[in-house]
């Protein structure tokens, strides 16, 4: 249909509408007579239209389409005003935004009056014969393709039959109903609305009955199945503030959410259905996963090899997931990750390793990034990742490890042969990343008699092995390279130092991560504490947590001085805690 015409054409049209309107009525009889036969869809869709133009849907726009309102009316199984809505999407089907706006000029309404209409069009979505965009204040529509085609075949739409599904059936439609929120077709209402309408046809799913057990309130249910989507759907057990942004309509509520969740107070995390992420020890408030536990209860339908093979392959981190944050490091180390960095961009990475390969060199890259705990080794790796656009996999190495005799030599063979997979998939080859590697690289046992010490011999001659013939990148972070095995040194390319930062250093992050402390007093702290820059983030963290909570401190410096006493668990010992990154 063409596009509403300007306001001084529309008023010069009503001007001749008025006019001929004894001429109108007289013709309502011929109307009749033209469609004395069997009506369709279409025809009455078409009637309805040419009717309602103008007509403010008043008493004489009833009378004259009557018969095919009513054909539409009792086809679809809608209210006479919801057929006339439903009749005018049809017409403008071939649009992609439809606003309400357009209609009511169309109609020669005013938006007051269709306020009034706001719920019949809500039905129409409800029964998915439209779908909604929402973008801020303004909202759009269009009509699925397979409603058009119940039109066109004179048939009453059906929304396909949803009841019964699999546990992965059920999954893809959560998948499609998450996607259309986040394009901002569903409101959020809407939403929830279809969810409980799956949840409601698949009772018989042990998923659902075990989701109802945790009794949790609307919002804290939603927020649950978003994760248990990221990850079932997309192997995602690694989920950002980010991912979550989507459900939320106002700003208010998702920092609502953002603080709720860095304070621990989140009722998923209070319950532990959900947990921060670990980093070095630390908890990652800005990063969070299922609980084993709750895996454990709520995935007993889903095929256990893939279950399996999401446990074994470790956390895809995605490049461009991956927030910017400066590094800081000495004159050697700073030199060393300028050339990984290079090494890595992709046209070079690809030149050296058809070279390396072409000369009979393996062509796979191992790094060890070494060193104190805080130093930022593990933010190295994320940092070179997201330079050089590739995805990280890490090893979660307390994963690995089974109490069942010859389990822990399979999953480790299984990380590798999914690394392989992911190199052959992705554009890029991503990285595999075994942080805090201690536990796999140390020296081995001589003369092992014990079963679990056989065990790990046998975990580290399996990793050897995979070194020697890997086509990828490995970098492994360690904070005791003094206890590696001499057979793992050798097989490390580039061996990479991390030393904790010096006084100049230490004041740039304070600067860095607190911009509103000033020259003089970043000096004093970074002089009196002789902190990690893992150390420095946590009191950053600490101190912005306060802020959020109790507005900005009288004296920033002697707050922060607090937090870093309170950072120094044992002063006398100066034992040395942080990030291990």
């Amino acid at each position: 249909m063409t596009r509403k015409p300007s306001k001084e054409i529309i008023k010069k049209m009503r001007q001749i509408v008025e006019n001929q309107e004894d001429s109108e009525r007289s013709n309502e009889t011929v109307v009749e007579e033209e469609f004395s036969g069997e009506l369709d869809l279409l025809t009455a869709v078409e009637k309805i239209v040419e009717m309602a133009k103008w007509s403010k849907l008043g008493e004489g726009f009833w009378h004259k389409a009557e018969r095919f309102v009513s054909y539409v009316s009792e086809k679809m199984e809608l209210s006479r005003e919801q057929s006339v809505f439903m009749a005018l999407f049809i017409d403008w089907s071939d649009e992609t935004k439809i606003r309400t706006s357009e209609i009511g000029d169309y109609l020669d309404c005013s938006t007051t009056r269709m306020l009034r209409y706001s719920s019949d069009i809500d039905v129409l979505e409800s029964r998915e014969l439209v779908q909604c965009t929402h973008d801020g204040r303004s909202s759009t529509y269009m009509v699925p393709q397979e409603v058009i085609e119940s039109f066109k075949k004179d048939e009453k739409y059906v929304p396909r039959n949803r009841s019964g599904l699999s546990f992965q059936e059920l999954f893809e439609e959560l998948a499609e109903v998450f996607a259309m929120r986040e394009k901002r077709e569903l409101t959020y209402e809407n939403l929830v609305q279809k969810i409980r309408f799956l949840f409601d046809q698949n009772r018989q799913l042990l998923f659902v009955r075990n989701v109802k057990k945790y009794g949790l309130a609307e919002d804290d249910e939603m927020m649950l199945l978003l994760f248990c989507h990221l990850f079932v759907n997309d192997s995602d057990d690694n989920v950002n503030y980010h991912e979550m942004s989507f459900l939320y309509d106002t700003i208010r509520i998702y920092n609502r959410m953002k603080l709720q969740f860095s304070v621990g107070d989140h009722v998923l995390l209070r319950r532990n259905i959900v947990e921060y992420q670990n980093d070095g020890g630390f908890a990652k408030r800005d990063s969070y996963r299922l609980s084993r536990e709750t895996k454990e209860a709520l995935f007993s339908e889903m095929d256990q090899r893939r279950l399996i093979q999401n446990r074994r392959r470790g956390d895809m981190i995605k490049a461009e997931k991956i927030a910017v944050k400066d590094m800081f490091y000495d004159e050697s180390t700073g030199s060393q990750i300028s050339v990984l960095t290079d090494l890595l961009d992709e046209e070079k990475y690809s030149k050296v390793r058809t070279r390396m390969k072409e000369t009979g060199f393996r062509c796979g890259f191992t790094c060890l990034f070494y060193g104190q705990p805080g130093t930022g080794k593990t933010e190295t790796v994320l940092q070179l990742a997201r330079q050089t656009g590739r995805d990280i996999m890490q090893v979660n190495i307390s994963q690995i490890k089974s109490m069942w005799v010859g389990e822990s030599e399979k999953n480790i063979k299984q990380v590798f042969d999914n690394y392989r997979m992911q190199v052959k998939a992705c554009e890029r080859a991503p990285i595999l990343l075994f942080n805090e590697a201690d536990a796999v690289i140390s020296t081995r046992m001589e003369g092992a008699e014990r079963a679990v010490d056989k065990m790990e011999n046998s975990i580290q001659n399996i990793i050897l092995q995979e070194m020697e013939s890997l086509d990828g990148i490995l970098i492994a972070t360690t904070n005791l390279a003094e206890n590696m095995d001499k057979a793992f040194e050798r097989r490390f390319l580039y061996k990479v130092k991390f030393e904790k930062p010096t006084a100049e250093a230490r004041m740039q992050m304070w600067r860095d991560m607190i911009p509103t402390l000033n020259e003089e007093d970043a000096h004093h702290l970074a002089t009196k504490y002789e902190f990690s820059g893992g150390q420095i983030e946590n009191i950053a963290r600490h101190y912005t947590i306060g802020h959020i909570l109790h507005g900005e401190p009288e004296d920033i410096f002697e707050q922060l001085c607090v937090y870093c006493n309170e950072e120094r668990l044992e002063k006398e010992e100066k034992r040395a805690i942080g990030f291990s990154a």
